[in-house]
């Protein structure tokens, strides 16, 4: 088999495995905000190990970016690839630990809710879009469609917009709720917010991936 011929298959090789790492940040997502809203801790207790398997599976991809960039020596896009790869292997992990802290809140305040009443509404949509988020990196990853980089960004702007009420509230003369609460919601707001900011910069790089050039999404 000729180097370049196993020049490509190992690229596909990384890029198979971002799209699972991707799936698996989906799945730690989903639980945490299942136990989040629901004080499941049987929810929480699955997010918390996921997000620390998703770590090692991260490290083995950025084990394996590396081995073929020292065997390889890449230049131009080839090069640009691998160290995209690397980015976003750091990006996914992240997302994978900001689940596993939003599912930690749960776990710790188990067996009371982490949410007051007042914020079900604006966490169940935040964590429902973070989710629906991921799902989508998942897909661009595979396909690298432009066009749905385009689309992350327009809804990562709403979870901004839950982010910036739930401090507003928080902050508000009206917030009566105790420390405890004080603290988890405003730290599970911006866990949320952060989730949904790395998928916006991972698609960044794919869209200049793709296209050559970075204006063509902002992180």
């Amino acid at each position: 088999m000729a180097m370049r011929e196993v020049f490509q298959k190992e690229l596909a090789e990384v890029q198979e495995r971002l799209v699972d790492l991707s799936e698996s940040v989906t799945e730690i997502m989903e639980k945490a905000s299942m136990a989040f809203l629901n004080g499941d801790v049987k929810k929480a207790d699955e997010a918390i190990a996921l997000a620390e398997v998703n770590e090692e599976r991260a490290l083995a991809i950025d084990e394996m970016a590396i081995r073929i960039l020292s065997r390889q020596s890449p230049v131009a896009r080839d090069l640009r690839v691998l160290v995209s790869a690397l980015r976003i292997s750091a990006s996914l992990e992240r997302m994978g630990a900001l689940a596993g802290h939003i599912a930690t809140i749960a776990r710790f305040r188990y067996p009371e809710s982490a949410v007051p009443e007042r914020l079900v509404k604006t966490f169940s949509e935040m964590g429902a879009l973070d989710c629906a988020l991921a799902r989508k990196l998942t897909q661009l990853l595979r396909n690298t469609d432009v066009d749905l980089a385009r689309t992350i960004q327009a809804e990562d702007e709403r979870v901004d917009e839950l982010h910036r009420s739930v401090f507003d509230l928080v902050l508000s003369d009206d917030w009566k709720e105790n420390a405890i609460y004080t603290v988890d919601v405003t730290l599970a707001s911006r866990y949320h917010e952060r989730f949904a900011d790395h998928v916006v910069d991972i698609s960044a790089k794919v869209a200049y991936l793709t296209t050559g050039e970075w204006s063509e999404i902002e992180a």
